[in-house]
């Protein structure tokens, strides 16, 4: 039997009912998109919407007005009301090797982001104007054997919105609704912005059991730090994170983790000691992308233990693999989120009493994105927000 909920008028209705509305809603819309243009208050006419651009290959962004986007058949048009800033639009603003690889400009840059639907494209009933929305970033082929079977985070001939095409860092923006993530309850626009890392992480936190077992985090950023909340959330026993910046260790401690350890002046062996442990760590989180982390990971983990690696390495390492065949470890590389069974879990945690807005630190009107990007690069922060709605 479905659930019921509150529709926008305070009335209770079945969650089968509600789609009933959406779906007459959406087709009036789509059948009307001339008036529904020309509505106050529309962003749609405008002739140009500001958004931050990669407008040249050298380092920096440019705030720019680009061309009103308009959705096509199975596409919607949202209006971007929160963006936050990932480690690659840092790569791409000071455009390093990677990103000097990578993109082509110009191009509209940002993936993490929350908005609200405005308009609908030829076909789309899925969605509905007015309606509070993420998306998944990776947009998939649809024909390759992975997509064929389901396992679309496995496609590979995905394409990344600001990485390859233009992204979130913009007034608007055009999506496939196939990549939409509506949000059914009422939520955070800061932490919904933030669901694409938060996706990393709980798509990492999510690979093994963690039930009553010894968790090692390797790495404080937010995600990683994200990572260690979803663990404790899930029933670990001690998590324990590691980094060399004591800001975002004690950022860690504010949320609760177990141990947050400074590896630069206590060994994991101490740690493992003060909490009484006997083994090793039953999971490890890999989240820095660092040699000695991972080489300190596999150096405490329990015989049979089980790794997740998303840090993602600049340069190639080697490990002591004798290590990885005596203690039968597993060792999984992970990427991006499962699409969408992974903002599922992201929405029962947040609806369960997941609070991840301590990871939150910075916020700032998107006309002071150079600040805001000061303060990205810094490392003294959490996750950095942008705010879309700010004059």
């Amino acid at each position: 039997m479905p659930p019921n909920i509150t529709n926008r008028g305070g009335n209770s209705v079945s969650a089968t009912g509600t789609h009933r509305l959406r779906v007459r809603e959406a087709k009036r819309v789509a059948q009307n998109v001339t008036r529904h243009r020309s509505r106050p208050g529309t962003r749609a006419i405008l002739p140009g919407v500001k958004a931050l651009v990669k407008a040249k290959a050298a380092p920096g962004l440019w705030l720019q007005e680009v061309p009103d986007p308009t959705a096509g058949p199975g596409e919607v048009l949202i209006r971007v009301l929160r963006t936050g800033i990932c480690g690659t639009d840092l790569h791409i603003e000071s455009w390093n090797e990677w990103a000097q690889a990578t993109i082509q400009p110009p191009l509209v840059v940002g993936h993490e982001f929350v908005g609200e639907v405005v308009q609908l494209g030829e076909g789309v009933a899925s969605v509905y104007p007015g309606e509070i929305v993420g998306a998944e970033g990776h947009i998939v082929c649809g024909r390759c054997r992975n997509c064929l079977a389901g396992r679309r985070a496995l496609c590979a001939n995905t394409v990344g919105i600001g990485v390859q095409r233009d992204g979130a860092f913009a007034e608007l923006i055009v999506m496939p609704a196939i990549n939409l993530w509506p949000h059914l309850t009422k939520i955070d626009l800061d932490v919904a912005a933030i669901f694409d890392p938060f996706g990393n992480a709980v798509h990492t936190a999510t690979q093994f059991r963690v039930v009553a077992e010894d968790v090692l985090v390797t790495g404080a950023g937010p995600i990683g730090i994200m990572a260690a909340m979803v663990a404790r959330h899930n029933g670990a026993r001690f998590v324990v994170i590691t980094d060399v910046s004591e800001y975002r260790l004690e950022l860690a401690r504010k949320v609760g983790v177990t141990r947050a350890v400074d590896v630069r002046t206590t060994t994991l062996a101490q740690v493992q000691e003060e909490l009484g442990m006997k083994e090793g760590f039953d999971v490890g989180f890999e989240m820095s992308g660092q040699a000695s982390a991972l080489r300190d990971m596999i150096a405490t983990m329990a015989h049979g233990g089980r790794v997740a690696m998303l840090g993602l390495p600049d340069h190639e390492f080697p490990i002591d693999w004798s290590q990885v065949v005596f203690k039968m470890l597993t060792v999984k590389g992970v990427y991006g989120r499962q699409i969408f069974e992974t903002w599922y879990q992201m929405s029962v945690f947040t609806q369960t009493g997941l609070d991840i807005s301590p990871v939150i630190t910075h916020r700032f009107p998107y006309h002071q994105f150079e600040e805001a990007f000061i303060v990205a690069h810094s490392g003294r922060c959490g996750k950095v927000v942008l705010d879309w709605t700010a004059a």
